[in-house]
């Protein structure tokens, strides 16, 4: 089997082969890989982009897997999870992360550094290229708001460069949906600011979140995009379902926007709540309910 010869390839490189993918996702759901590779540079990264093109493999980019639910038959091919790509370099006002920082790190960095810019941040439990993928956003701020440069690697091991303006930044999307090129660093460019007032924002925000939010239990974070004209949650609420339950995957009875993981889920119980969901917000209201999660991998049966 080729994924055989990946380990023997890359003896430096941590590699795990049929690994579950639950072991790394925030619902503490997923089937299993074929083969997880942990990149720790640019360089490694642009090994394995190298070796699966040649070797004719398919290639599934990962962050920090919160915003995401992978399905219970699992991924095929190699699976490359980021995180281990984490360092972090202030300069001046400007902040260069790779990909795999978390940014919620990010945002600490610019807080010490007292920069501003990035508090909207401190509470979204993505990886840096993940906050870029899906323009991540809380509390009134986006990844849209801060110039940026972002580099990538396309599948031909071509790098490329974007600045903010060719990012296609809107409501949860980035042009990176589109062209299958890997994001591999992003530079920020930040303001000066009162590290006493920027330090507050972030308190007053981590606040708001550990009010409002079920982070006592896993789960994928906000499930479904803001409906023009309406909020998710009230209109899951209004609708009767809250705490509703199929399988180990529940609607939390905290925040309606959030389904959680409270007796073991499988992403098939995430899965056919989300259904459910959007079926029934349809009946009731004519309203469609787009998922903000994105969903991958293989049903069980087609593993």
């Amino acid at each position: 089997m080729k994924l055989n010869t990946l380990v023997k390839a890359f003896p430096m490189m941590e590699i795990k082969l049929d690994a579950p993918l639950a072991d790394y996702s925030y619902t503490k759901t997923g089937g299993p890989a074929d083969a997880i590779v942990f990149p720790r540079s640019v360089e490694e990264v642009r090994d394995i982009v190298v070796w699966v093109k040649e070797n004719q493999v398919p290639l599934t980019i990962l962050g920090n897997l919160s915003n995401l639910i992978v399905r219970d038959g699992g991924i095929r091919g190699v699976v490359m999870i980021l995180t281990l790509m984490d360092q972090i370099l202030v300069n001046q006002t400007q902040i260069t992360a790779l990909s795999g920082a978390k940014i919620i790190d990010v945002s600490q960095a610019a807080y010490k550094a007292g920069l501003t810019g990035l508090e909207f941040a401190c509470g979204i439990p993505g990886s840096t290229g993940g906050a870029i993928f899906m323009n991540a956003g809380a509390y009134g701020g986006e990844m849209v708001d801060i110039p940026l440069t972002v580099l990538t690697i396309d599948r031909d091991n071509q790098l490329h460069e974007y600045d903010r303006s060719m990012c296609d930044f809107s409501y949860r999307h980035s042009v990176f949906q589109e062209n299958n090129e890997i994001i591999l660093s992003v530079t920020l460019n930040l303001t000066s600011g009162d590290a006493l007032k920027i330090k507050a924002e972030m308190d007053r925000l981590t606040d708001l979140r550990q009010s409002k939010q079920p982070l006592e239990y896993p789960s994928c974070g906000s499930v479904f995009k803001r409906p023009p004209g309406h909020f998710t949650g009230k209109l899951i609420q209004d609708a009767g379902l809250q705490g509703m339950q199929m399988g180990g995957a529940q609607i939390s009875t905290k925040h309606a926007g959030f389904i959680v993981n409270i007796a073991g889920a499988t992403a098939t119980d995430y899965e056919n709540l989300i259904h459910f969901i959007q079926a029934k917000i349809w009946e009731l209201n004519e309203v469609k309910l787009e998922t903000e999660v994105r969903i991958i991998g293989q049903p069980l049966e087609e593993a």
